[in-house]
């Protein structure tokens, strides 16, 4: 039955950039016929445009007031707001490798057919290549931020950490479809899972 899961009614996703959070995160709240938040399309404005802290926390609050949803992202100014209720936190920990092969093709991808991201905002891929420039490099960033990243889910992921249910790591792609596969077998087909692959 739509919305019982293993997993629970709220979910969250985090990873490195490319690693397939909003994929993932899509793929589970179709399933389970939850509401799915992607804090990117809460936190860009327009014009690339950055929101601010209470602002963007502001909305955050709202979107997981509900007793149930999947987020999707990496924004750990907003964990305190939903990660204590979440019942599970799903980390995609995907080589690194995979993550910056997936960041080229989906920035190509994007910019060649000037997918509209989060209102009126388009991708340009030949920023990514000025890999001296972690601010205009996902590549670079995706890299420099790995770390922090790992150290934070770690953290607030154990005995002492905001993160009161379960955490789930995936360490690989067929990790990832095994998961899905598991917990949301109608959504699981192959053109909906060439984006964890």
């Amino acid at each position: 039955m739509a919305g019982e899961s293993i997993i629970g009614r709220r979910i969250a996703v985090v990873g490195s950039s490319g690693s397939g959070k909003s994929t993932v995160a899509s793929l589970l709240a179709e399933r389970l016929a939850l509401p799915f938040v992607e804090l990117d399309a809460l936190y860009w404005k327009p014009g690339w445009v950055e929101s601010e802290h209470e602002e963007f926390v502001g909305r955050v609050q709202s979107e997981t007031a509900g007793e149930g949803w999947v987020v999707a992202g990496n924004y750990s100014r907003a964990w305190p707001v939903y990660w204590p209720r979440a019942e599970t936190v799903v980390w995609l920990d995907l080589p690194l490798r995979v993550c910056l092969g997936r960041l080229v093709r989906r920035s190509w991808r994007r910019s060649r057919e000037r997918e509209l991201l989060w209102g009126t905002n388009t991708e340009r891929f030949w920023k990514h290549l000025k890999l001296w420039n972690a601010n205009d490099s996902l590549l670079t960033w995706t890299v420099l931020a790995r770390g922090p990243l790992e150290r934070r889910v770690m953290r607030e992921a154990g005995p002492d950490g905001m993160a009161t249910g379960r955490v789930v790591r995936l360490r690989s792609a067929a990790d990832v479809e095994e998961f899905v596969q598991l917990v949301a077998p109608e959504v699981a087909t192959d053109a909906a899972l060439a984006g964890v692959r």
